[in-house]
């Protein structure tokens, strides 16, 4: 079967068959006007009921990925969900490619071809989050002196209950818009949501408070509003809860806000990989080097790289010989060295001379644009774990809406009085008011993290927590994570009748004139042990065969075997090969002295990390595009029995769901940008911060530190920040099941209600704030 994205839109008839093309299309739809995760399975439901639709719908990117038949049309999809009360875009239409050569059509080289959809979803939520900013600020303001007054009876002052209407009004009409206008396009289209409960009890709240302002006994001047625990039936004509109106509205504007802060960044991933691509490339034209943006590449072009820069995009080397970094790529500690005839990729790094390469592949085609692509498959396609108070209103918001109705209509027939049935429904309304609810995962958020901060670990959302807790096995990358990701001195074995001082003084004089990475590490461990190096004269890079000069007489070669090579040298070398070095043979005078073998240096916390993570019931698995002697030999040094050496970005997702599909749940720790879409696959991510910003983005969890020991320190932070919320939203709901109906008995007049509410807020908070001693 073959499936196409983008899709042109809406003129096929359902159901119709189609002439000619594919049996079955898919797209990917932005989805806006969702507020919690119980919409994103509003919209999900109404898709899949589409004949031979197939959805899923990812709250925290706000995006549809809908695999349909080609014969419905893409504008029948967008028609679904307008009517379910929200909003669809399709995506952008792809760039046209270039003409071979010209020079002249755009190709996007820096990343797929949906980067432009990428960037304004990241502009628009910018947009919601300054905006809820603002509405948090000017709500928190003002309501905090209602909340004061209305508390703190000795504060009060004659009409001080005109100042808090005034103050209160704009928190309630333009602070909770957005609750109000969600609440009622749930409501035109016969859903409830939490938006519901919270517009319905401040604003009950609100309207209550103008009635027994304007008509009943609170607008009278003198007033006091003191605090009656008593359990006593009210008509409630002298009491006002505008402190429960502003103060819930504040409270989960909060929430709000913070949680579009998280999702603002779900599309930082590929943004960070679209800026990895180098910017401009040095073409040449007619012999002429004419510096052009990357966008003007096309297939067959030539363009030249020097030492130092980017590889503008996927190609082939025509002329040069030089070594490139690849590590961002594949992982791979050492650079490969690359001569005519060999295949560079797009954003590897240059290490060493001039190279003109012939662009292969461009735009959309590019390795980096493909992975670009699998970090944005991977974040669509995992499972959101939706939040718990969105589970449980589910249920609770109907019921609620039932009891204060039910409790209106009871009391009206029982007593036939009016004021004192409307009472009690509001006070069921303001008990119920989820504000504990709001607060649960927010607040225990806030301190989870900003304790994480402390201690170098960014934890970005609540729903990363629930995998911490179910996590048993740990996919550790090598390069940059449980190893240092730089070249090192490691050991030097010089031959009989050699010093091994005169032995490192002329390899490193030598290798001090080379840009290789390897030669900077042996003239780096040189300088370290022997001091000043001497100079070197007629310094020349040997094809194949590594560098020579001449050093105080003696014409010194650094590289491969030579000709002379005696057996012990040829061991010594063997063996550094097997460890996972890499061995570097030095000679002067036509024959081999000895060998200096260098490394990526395994990190001196990494074997306790292990062993943390082990005890943590992990079981760690080393993961690397490095060779396997390499892997194993470090795997060895930390006390890691599994080893999957030798991978390509596409393998390292593949592995991450090989052990998914095990049964295991698979938590991934790595630093580069050839992580990032294992990282986004895996069902909990932790990029190393001193790694790429494409790795940090696609993860859940980022340690600043880049010390492996943190990430057993996130997951012990993470499952107690975890274990906070479950409790905080334990006692909130539990707490409204047994106020309710006391409530409906009338046994709780509106006040007690909002201190009992305020009370659980508060019991919520303390609670969340226990978090600050995690050590």
């Amino acid at each position: 079967m073959t499936t196409t994205t983008g899709e042109p839109t809406g003129s096929a008839t359902p159901g119709a068959a189609p002439a000619d093309g594919p049996e079955r299309a898919e797209v990917e739809l932005r989805i806006g006007g969702m507020t919690c995760a119980s919409c994103a399975a509003r919209v999900e439901k109404k898709l899949n009921r589409m004949d031979g639709v197939t959805a899923t719908v990812n709250y925290a990117t706000e995006k549809a990925r809908v695999s349909y038949p080609a014969s419905t049309g893409v504008d029948d999809l967008i028609a679904t969900v307008v009517r379910t009360g929200y909003s669809a875009e399709p995506p952008p239409a792809p760039a046209p490619p270039p003409a071979p050569s010209s020079g002249d059509a755009a190709a996007d080289a820096s990343g797929p071809g949906a980067g432009s959809g990428a960037r304004s979803g990241a502009e628009e939520g910018d947009r919601e989050s300054a905006g809820l900013r603002q509405r948090l600020t000017v709500s928190g303001l003002l309501a905090l002196p209602v909340v004061l007054l209305a508390m703190v009876p000795p504060l009060q002052f004659d009409n001080w209950q005109w100042l808090s209407l005034t103050l209160t009004a704009p928190v309630v009409v333009w602070g909770g818009l957005p609750f109000h206008r969600a609440a009622w396009a749930n409501a035109r289209h016969g859903a409830a949501t939490m938006d519901t409960l919270i517009s319905l009890g401040t604003l009950a709240a609100f309207g209550w408070s103008l009635w027994a302002l304007f008509f009943g006994d609170a607008g009278m001047p003198g007033m006091r509003h003191g605090f009656d625990l008593t359990v006593s039936r009210t008509d409630g004509s002298s009491l006002i809860y505008l402190e429960a109106a502003a103060g819930v509205t504040a409270f989960l504007l909060l929430g709000r806000w913070m949680e579009a802060r998280s999702k603002r960044r779900a599309g930082a991933a590929l943004r960070a990989l679209m800026e990895l691509g180098a910017k401009d490339v040095a073409v040449l034209r007619d012999g002429r080097e004419v510096r052009v943006p990357v966008s003007a590449l096309a297939v067959g072009d030539r363009f030249v790289v020097r030492p130092g820069e980017k590889i503008a995009t996927d190609g082939t080397v025509v002329e040069g010989r030089s070594a490139v970094d690849s590590a961002l790529l594949t992982g791979e500690s050492v650079p490969v060295d690359v001569a005519v005839g060999d295949t560079v990729t797009g954003a590897t790094v240059n290490a060493g001379g001039r190279l003109v390469v012939e662009a292969t592949r461009v735009g959309s085609d590019t390795q980096l644009a493909r992975m670009a692509k699998l970090v944005e498959d991977a974040q669509s396609g995992k499972a959101e774990v939706q939040r718990l108070a969105d589970r449980i209103s589910g249920i609770f918001v109907p019921v609620v809406l039932l009891i204060a109705a039910g409790t209106f209509g009871t009391w009206l027939g029982v007593t036939g009085d009016t004021a004192a049935a409307f009472t009690a429904a509001v006070a069921v309304l303001i008990i119920a008011c989820p504000c504990a609810l709001g607060l649960a995962t927010p607040t225990a958020l806030l301190v989870g993290t900003g304790r994480g901060a402390q201690l170098g670990i960014l934890i970005k959302g609540p729903e990363v927590l629930e995998s911490t807790r179910r996590a048993d096995t740990v996919v550790l990358d090598k390069t940059g994570t449980v190893t240092t990701g730089r070249m090192t001195l490691h050991e030097v074995y010089a031959a009989d009748g050699t010093d091994e001082r005169e032995l490192l003084r002329y390899a490193g004089a030598v290798e001090h004139a080379s840009e290789h990475p390897v030669a900077r590490a042996v003239a780096a461990g040189a300088e370290e042990r022997v001091g000043a190096l001497p100079a070197v004269e007629d310094f020349a890079n040997v094809p194949g065969r590594g560098v020579r000069g001449r050093v105080e007489g003696h014409e010194v070669t650094v590289g491969r075997l030579h000709e002379a090579v005696p057996p012990e040298v040829a061991r010594a070398a063997d063996r550094a090969e097997r460890d996972g070095r890499t061995a570097v043979v030095v000679g002067w005078d036509g024959v081999a002295r000895g060998v200096v073998a260098v490394a990526d240096a395994v990190k001196e916390t990494s074997a306790e990390a292990v062993a943390e993570l082990r005890r943590l019931g992990l079981t760690p698995v080393l993961l690397t595009g490095d060779n396997r002697r390499v892997a194993e030999a470090v795997a060895a040094e930390v006390g890691i029995d599994e080893v999957i050496a030798e991978v390509l970005p596409e393998e390292k997702v593949e592995v991450v769901r090989r052990l998914r599909a095990e049964g295991r749940t698979v938590a991934m720790v790595g630093d580069g940008v050839n992580d990032a879409a294992a990282l986004a696959t895996a069902d909990l991510g932790l990029a190393m911060g001193t790694g790429t910003d494409a790795a940090i983005e696609a993860s859940d969890l980022t340690l600043v530190r880049g010390d492996l020991r943190v990430a057993a320190d996130a997951i012990r932070l993470s499952r107690r920040t975890l274990a906070t919320i479950k409790g905080n939203l334990v006692w909130a709901f539990g707490y409204n099941v047994a106020a309710l109906p006391l409530a409906a008995a009338g046994l709780l007049n509106p006040m007690i209600a909002g201190a009992a509410m305020a009370f659980s807020s508060v019991f919520v908070v303390t609670n969340s704030l226990r978090l600050r001693a995690f050590r």
